[in-house]
C-alpha cells in the first residue's frame, strides 16, 4: 500500500464545499460557546467565501449576517495606516520627519499632551514610529497609576503596542495637514471600495442591523456608538465591507507598489514574550525563528508559505482577526461579537489557511495543534 502525504498549502480546506466549512466553524463555535462569528476567505486577492454564523443579539435571538454592523476595534489602526500610506504616496507626508515639522505648535502645548512638557523626546516621534508601535508609550495613559502620559523608553527603541501613538498620528493629520480624518477615510477607502456600512463614527442607519458584544463570561457588552473619530479604534464595519478592504490591501489597490511594500515590511523586531500587557521588561528570542515584528499598522511574520501580515481587534465584547499571506495573496478574516472567539482563531486559521505557525501565545490566543496533513492510500 502506498500512502501519499499531501503538502499542506494555503486554502487546502478553503477550496472544499461550503458545507464542510460550515461544519468546521460550527464545531469550533460550539466548543467555545461563541455567540456570533463572521468568516471571510480571500484567495489570490479575491474574496471567495463570506458567511456569518450565530447571533448578533443573543437576548433577542437575532441572527448575525454578513452585512451586520460590527465593532472593528483595532482593525481601525490598519485601515488608518492604509490611509496614511496614501498620503505618503501623494508627497503630503514623510514617514521619517519629526512630527514637530508638521504640528503648528509643540505637542505639549496641546492640552492632551501637557504631560510631556518636560520631555523633549516627543520631538523624536515620526509617523513611522507612531504606526509601528515604537513610541515608548503605554497602550493608553489610563493604565498608568497616575493616569499621565510618559515615555518608558526612547522612541524607536523597542516595540510596545500603543493606541496613544495612533491618536498622535491622527493629531498630526488634523492639526498639521488640516485634514478631516473621518471624511478623508470615508472618501478614500469606504466610498471608493463600496463599503456601504463602514464609518469612523456611528451612523443612525446602523441601528437596524448591528451586533451587541459579549464578554468571556457571555455578559452583554453593548455596542459602543462612537461620536468622534479615533484612529486607534472607532471603526464600525461589516464582514462584507472589511473583507473587501482586506482583499484590496493584499492586492495593493490605491497604493504604489513601494508604499504597499513598506507598509507590510518589518520595521522592528518583537522581543516581548507577550503582546499584552505592554512594556514588559522581559525579553525573549522565541519569535526570531518566524521573524515576528511590526510594519506600518500591521504585524508581520514569516510562514511556511511566505511573508504574512496580520491585525487583531479586541475589546470587552469584540474579537477580530485578519491574516494575509503576501506571496499567494491568500487571507482569512474573522469578526466576532465575543472575546470567546479568540479560543478558536488558531484552529480556524490552521483549517482554512494552513499551518502558518501563528504566534498564538504572543497574541494571547488559545493555542491549538496544526492541522494533520491530509493523506490518501491506494
Amino acid at each position: 500500500m502506498l500512502t501519499l502525504l499531501l503538502v499542506v498549502t494555503p486554502f487546502l480546506v478553503a477550496s472544499a464545499a461550503p458545507a464542510a466549512i460550515d461544519a468546521t466553524v460550527a464545531r469550533h463555535m460550539t466548543s467555545e460557546k461563541v455567540p456570533g462569528l463572521g468568516v471571510a476567505l480571500i484567495r489570490n486577492g479575491r474574496v471567495t467565501f463570506v458567511k456569518a454564523y450565530g447571533q448578533r443579539n443573543v437576548e433577542e435571538k437575532l441572527p448575525l449576517k454578513t452585512d451586520t454592523v460590527m465593532y472593528g476595534a483595532s482593525l481601525t489602526k490598519a485601515t488608518f495606516a492604509y490611509f496614511v500610506m496614501q498620503l505618503v504616496d501623494e508627497g503630503k507626508l514623510d514617514l521619517d520627519k519629526s512630527i514637530a515639522s508638521y504640528l503648528p505648535k509643540p505637542l505639549p502645548e496641546y492640552p492632551r499632551y501637557k504631560d510631556l512638557a518636560r520631555d523633549e523626546r516627543w520631538k523624536k516621534l515620526t509617523m513611522r514610529i507612531l504606526l509601528s508601535h515604537t513610541t515608548g508609550f503605554p497602550n493608553f495613559r489610563w493604565i498608568e497609576p497616575d493616569r499621565k502620559l510618559r515615555f518608558h523608553y526612547s522612541p524607536g527603541e523597542r516595540y510596545g503596542y500603543s493606541g496613544e501613538g495612533l491618536l498622535i498620528a491622527q493629531l498630526v493629520l488634523e492639526a498639521g495637514l488640516r485634514l478631516d480624518v473621518g471624511a478623508e477615510m470615508q472618501r478614500r477607502i469606504f466610498d471608493r471600495l463600496g463599503m456601504k456600512h463602514s464609518a469612523m463614527t456611528w451612523r443612525d442607519d446602523f441601528a437596524a442591523n448591528y451586533a451587541e458584544g459579549y464578554t468571556q463570561e457571555l455578559k452583554l457588552e453593548p455596542h459602543r456608538r462612537w461620536d468622534q473619530v479615533g484612529a486607534a479604534g472607532s471603526l464600525d464595519t461589516t464582514l462584507d465591507d472589511w473583507s473587501t478592504f482586506l482583499a484590496a490591501a493584499v492586492r495593493g489597490d490605491g497604493l504604489s507598489a513601494k508604499s504597499r511594500a513598506e507598509m507590510v515590511r518589518k520595521q522592528i523586531d518583537i522581543d516581548s514574550p507577550r503582546q499584552f500587557p505592554t512594556l514588559l521588561p522581559e525579553k525573549t528570542d522565541r519569535w526570531k525563528a518566524i521573524g515576528l515584528g511590526y510594519g506600518i499598522g500591521w504585524g508581520v511574520f514569516e510562514t511556511p508559505f511566505g511573508h504574512a501580515f496580520f491585525k487583531e481587534g479586541h475589546d470587552e465584547g469584540t474579537a477580530n482577526y485578519a491574516l494575509c499571506i503576501d506571496a499567494t495573496r491568500d487571507c482569512i478574516l474573522m469578526l466576532s461579537n465575543s472575546t470567546r472567539a479568540e479560543g478558536i482563531f488558531v484552529p480556524l486559521v490552521n483549517e482554512f489557511l494552513g499551518a502558518v505557525n501563528l504566534p498564538a501565545e504572543w497574541e494571547g490566543f488559545k493555542p491549538a495543534p496544526a492541522r494533520t496533513p491530509v493523506s490518501s492510500g491506494r
